[in-house]
């Protein structure tokens, strides 16, 4: 009786397949479910109907990097995996990547772009669920693969592939204790956990003991950990025990593909009795082939694309072409489809007795899952017997000390360690050729055909957001450049990726509401006229930004590295096209002051820019992002600057940097004066939104100081209040009870004529100081004496700055309030306290509008923030990668970031269209982690704020700097002194 690694064998020779461990045969059982063949069971034990069985050969290991993958011939078949999981929707990712990895596919059957061409090969194939509206998008991606190699085109699609969150998962449907339905599934790191498809959790093979089952309940025990919430065991309910067998062993086979040095040794066979399954991982580790594919000599059998047409006969057909036009069916996942004619020894027409593959001690049994389809209704399971025990499991510790979970051997990938890889024997050659035993070029680390990956790739395949382990990341990192010219060019591409985000939620703003009646003509055309150009010209700067900085950091592109690692060039060549468009940018004020108009004018209107306010895209409110232009124009001076101070007045980058940033700085000189305006007009717009029962906040010379928490006192105590500092009046409000969540004014403090004075010892209340106003005193206190220093000085500052000019008019509150003295009667007070009451519940139910804004934050935080942070925070927004990691967890979790608006904003990739969560800065504090923590990474900072902890990790010390001093900025108090004379300087 033949056992399974024999047929699969067959099917390595036939093809010239080196690099089998990676793959499988896989085949429906008596119970209709997708299974593996097992390579040491016998074939006719485990077929039951063998003229009726079907066996497909598809991937099951998925390694984390297909630069790992060393044959041409490989990844073309892993190619083939990834084309036929996206086209039946088991590889699920958002419209650009789909959008991007079907132009590499198609860019391996039909070539270059030619619009028509490419339009009806679309048409006549579909290559991803819902293909029709995703065509324009395909194309333009198509038209950027120029002189990509069908080799090139799977080495791209490979790339972007990876990064997503379900390459190579086969969800296994499972329950918590809770009943809550999940999905279970194993990858190189370990086994993960998914709520749909999104991963809610991950265990990494280091903190697992030992993986086991029992009847229906699949058992996780982890490792004693101090810092972790889970318990020592964790379990998951299955549909079946064979749907956790078929689990379990495809567990026990990832964890010994991926992780050991060698196949493990069969444990000896017990005398009377056996407990538990006897399976074990058969075949070579991951580190072994890669080992024995460097080191043999065997010669390089070419490989033809062309002979690839699938052909379902009683043969072996030949491989599928790149070129062909149609999806691989579910029939052919792959190459082809080996039917077994009947039980006896012939294999498709090989009698199996005669045409044998010696070398039977060269295991290949180390081949990655292709899971059930798509709509399958449970996991893939095996059809060979069990045991008889209704426990079995594998215990780790039975296993020597270098094949245990958590003793990472993460030498095992390198190249240059020492191997005793088994080589085949001259026996083991078949007439076909080797079986998985032909010598592979050189190509670890590198691009298809032997050649460097192509310069040009494309703009999503850098950053794509993906979650990543510690040593996967620290290998990634050490392959990139550490020039800190190159860290300062890639903060231009990571921000420039958030500002063209950010330029089309302003130009989905103009689609929302463009087609309204209600929207005035005016309206529409200052914001298309602004930034509809801006968008299309900033699209085409953020790719070649992309493509400069795809050539600086090509670990492929060694004979053209010195040309390409500058930026200057680049920069320069752009912003001199930017300079007629930033014409337009003084008028930015008058978009702002129409939408004001036309929202007060028009119910209608404003519902809809409430609307649009209320959507996840629009992240900080919609004025902001009106703003951008102006603001980029300084972040373009700041990178210039960094750029000119780093370089020497010799380097080839030097001189375009410096023209560059000449040219930028005129223009920021320029706009100077009308942004500060704007950027107040901006923020009394936003504070008008907030506040209830206040008139005409929006007034000419107006200007904003200062916005924060103080405590009042009045007969009733301290009573927390939120305070409103402008160059002529002092509001104070408390948080309504409104579903809007809005700050109700109670009074008003003209500043003319005002004088304060410290009063801790006179009420005995700390950091307490008395407001001495024309008809009304007021005392409050401080939380802080930082926070009372800051509120004194801005005061009176503003005080002396009021007795010299003919300010605005200070009846600001509406008829029901027209005094400027805040009644303090029982019912205004009665109403207070419940305010206060309420408040702390506020922040924990949805808020339907505007609940997460900065005067909210302050509320809750119990600080203050001035328009001098704002201006600040302005110029130090800054995104990109970073890891993150909470303080009772043990692994990082990748991330994109983005700080603006004194708030970090998480996304799972730079593609996504809004953030999954936001942290406010404002009360916490930025650190580097003590010893004491065990943090034993580099360039990590730490953000706390009471028992609120969360790690960062940044990838080099250029970008640790950055993002310390961009929170810092937002953390730290600033003194005003400084900015207040930069905006005297230019007067309103």
């Amino acid at each position: 009786m033949w056992r399974g690694k024999v047929l699969f064998d067959l099917v390595c020779s036939h093809m010239n397949l080196i690099e089998g461990d990676y793959f499988g045969l896989e085949f429906q059982n008596h119970q209709k479910m997708t299974v593996w063949l097992d390579h040491i069971k016998p074939i006719i034990k485990q077929l039951r109907r063998p003229k009726h069985t079907i066996l497909r050969f598809a991937v099951k290991f998925f390694p984390p990097d297909h630069a790992q993958l060393l044959e041409e011939l490989t990844r073309y078949l892993f190619a083939l995996q990834i084309k036929q999981d996206l086209s039946c929707g088991r590889l699920t990712c958002n419209d650009s990547s789909a959008a991007l990895m079907v132009s590499h596919i198609i860019q391996s059957e039909i070539g270059d772009f030619e619009e028509s061409q490419c339009r009806s090969h679309l048409l006549n194939n579909n290559y991803i669920p819902d293909q029709m509206p995703l065509i324009d998008k395909i194309m333009e991606f198509h038209s950027k693969n120029l002189g990509l190699t069908p080799s090139e085109s799977d080495y791209q699609l490979l790339e972007v592939a990876r990064r997503l969150e379900m390459y190579g998962i086969r969800l296994h449907p499972a329950k918590d204790r809770e009943g809550t339905d999940l999905s279970l599934a194993v990858a190189h790191t370990g086994v993960l956990v998914f709520q749909g498809h999104t991963r809610i959790n991950a265990f990494n093979w280091s903190r697992v003991r030992k993986l086991s089952f029992k009847r229906k309940r699949f058992l996780i025990k982890l490792r004693p950990d101090l810092n972790s919430s889970y318990q020592d065991t964790l379990e998951f309910l299955m549909a079946s025990r064979d749907c956790c067998k078929v689990f379990w062993k495809i567990c026990v086979e990832y964890h010994a593909f991926f992780r050991l040095f060698e196949e493990p040794k069969p444990k000896p066979k017990p005398v009377l009795f056996t407990r538990g399954s006897s399976f074990r991982f058969s075949g070579r580790t991951q580190k072994q082939v890669i080992d024995y594919v460097k080191e043999s000599e065997f010669k390089k059998i070419p490989f033809d694309r062309k002979h690839s047409r699938v052909q379902h006969n009683s043969r072996l057909s030949p491989l599928p072409s790149a070129r062909h036009h149609e999806v691989p069916t579910e029939v052919s996942v792959l190459a082809f489809t080996v039917h077994l004619a009947s039980p006896s020894h012939r294999i498709n027409g090989h009698d199996n007795r005669t045409g044998s593959v010696s070398g039977t001690e060269e295991r290949r049994g180390s081949t990655r899952q292709t899971p059930p389809e798509h709509q399958s209704t449970g996991p893939a399971s095996r059809a060979a017997k069990g045991s008889g025990s209704s426990v079995c499991y594998v215990n780790w510790s039975d296993i020597d000390s270098e094949y245990k979970m958590g003793r990472d051997q993460d030498t095992r990938l390198n190249p240059t360690v020492a191997s005793n890889s088994p080589h085949l024997s001259p026996s083991s050659a078949h007439s076909h050729g080797m079986v998985n035993g032909q010598k592979s070029l050189e190509l670890c680390g590198q691009s298809p055909d032997g050649r460097q990956p192509s310069p040009l790739t494309s703009p999503l395949l850098y950053d794509a957001g993906s979650v990543r382990t510690d040593d996967e990341d620290d290998v990634r990192r050490k392959r990139f450049p550490t020039d800190r010219a190159y860290f300062i060019a890639k903060e231009l591409l990571t921000t420039e990726r958030t500002y063209l985000k950010d330029l089309e939620v302003i130009t989905s703003f103009q689609s929302a509401v463009g087609q309204d009646e209600a929207t005035p003509d005016s309206l529409k055309s200052s914001v298309l006229s602004t930034f509809e150009p801006l968008h299309k010209f900033h699209t085409g700067f953020l790719r070649e930004v992309e493509q400069r900085l795809a050539l600086w950091e090509g670990r492929s592109n060694a004979h053209i590295k010195g040309d390409y690692q500058r930026i200057g060039d680049v920069m320069l060549k752009n912003l001199q096209g930017l300079k007629p468009l930033t014409a337009s940018l003084h008028k930015q004020s008058e978009v702002l002051l129409e939408l004001e108009k036309a929202c007060r004018a028009s119910r209608k209107l404003e519902g809809l820019c409430r609307d649009f306010e209320l959507q996840k895209v629009c992240y900080v409110p919609l004025n902001v992002f009106i703003l951008r232009p102006l603001h980029r124009l300084s972040h373009y001076k700041q990178i210039l600057e960094r750029l000119c101070k780093h370089y020497p007045a010799t380097h080839v980058d030097f001189r375009d940097c410096r023209a560059a940033l000449a040219d930028v700085s005129e223009v920021v000189d320029q706009l100077q004066g009308s942004l500060i305006k704007m950027e107040n007009f901006q923020k009394l717009l936003e504070l008008k939104k907030d506040l209830i029962g206040v008139d005409n906040l929006v007034a000419p010379g107006r200007e904003f100081i200062r916005l924060g928490c103080l405590s009042k006192l009045s007969g009733k105590g301290l009573q927390q209040r939120m305070f409103f500092l402008f160059n002529d009046v002092i509001l104070y409000t408390s948080r309504g009870m409104t579903g809007t969540n809005q700050f109700k004014v109670h009074g008003q403090l003209p500043l003319h004529g005002m004088t304060i004075r410290e009063s801790e010892d006179e009420w005995g209340v700390p950091h307490a100081f008395t407001l001495v106003g024309q008809r009304q005193s007021v005392v409050v206190a401080a939380s802080s004496l930082t926070e009372m220093e800051k509120w004194m000085e801005d005061i009176q500052t503003a005080i002396e700055t009021a007795k010299t000019s003919n300010g605005p008019s200070s009846d600001l509150l509406s008829c029901n309030l027209t005094d400027n003295k805040c009644p303090e009667d029982s019912s205004v007070e009665a109403e207070s306290e419940d305010d206060a009451t309420a408040s702390h519940t506020a922040l924990e139910r949805p808020a339907p509008h505007r609940g997460n804004t900065m005067v909210h934050v302050c509320w809750h935080r119990n600080t203050s923030v001035s328009m001098v942070d704002f201006s600040i925070a302005v110029e130090n927004q800054l995104s990109g990668n970073l890891l993150r990691k909470f303080k009772n967890s043990n692994g990082w979790q990748k991330l994109w970031v983005v700080f603006t608006n004194f708030s970090l904003f998480f996304y799972k990739s730079h593609q996504d269209d809004y953030p999954l969560a936001s942290l406010p800065l404002l009360g916490y504090s930025v650190t580097v982690p003590s010893d004491s923590e065990n943090i034993h990474k580099d360039y990590v900072f730490k953000l706390h704020f009471k028992s609120h902890i969360y790690y960062f990790r940044t990838e080099s010390e250029y970008t640790f700097e950055r993002w310390m001093e961009v929170i810092r900025s937002a953390t730290v108090p600033s003194r005003h002194n400084r900015v207040l004379n930069n905006k005297e300087s230019h007067p309103h």
